[in-house]
Parts: structure tokens; sequence; C-alpha cells
């Protein structure tokens, strides 16, 4: 059970990211981005918390090993 939250919170970290990066980048293209208001700040911060989460789900699937 704890390897399948591990993977559970590794496939959210990616999903969030790869969410909030494609906004970050739609946002730099002119296309307005999926969400219209939020700033430039909220999505790096997403993109930084998808991040610590992955490496904290990644550590913890490596100690399960």
């Amino acid at each position: 059970m704890p390897r399948i939250l591990c993977l559970l919170g590794l496939v959210v970290a990616g999903l969030v990211g790869l969410l909030f990066l494609a906004d970050l980048g739609m946002s730099f293209t002119g296309g307005g981005g999926i969400f219209s208001y939020p700033s430039l700040m909220m999505d790096i911060a997403f993109i930084a918390a998808s991040g610590m989460l992955g490496y904290l789900a990644w550590s913890a699937l490596k100690e399960l090993k």
C-alpha cells in the first residue's frame, strides 16, 4: 500500500507540473493560458510545489525498497 501511495504522489506531481507548465508557456506566447487571471508567480509557485512533491515521493519510494 505505501508503494502505491508513493507512485500516486509521483503521478499527481507530474500532472500538476505539466498543467502549470503548459499554462506558463501559453501565457508567454500570448495564448492567454488555461486560467485567465492567475499571475505568473502562481504558476511558478505551483511548478515548484509539484517539483517538491515529486522529490518527496521519489525519496519515500527509494526508502521503501
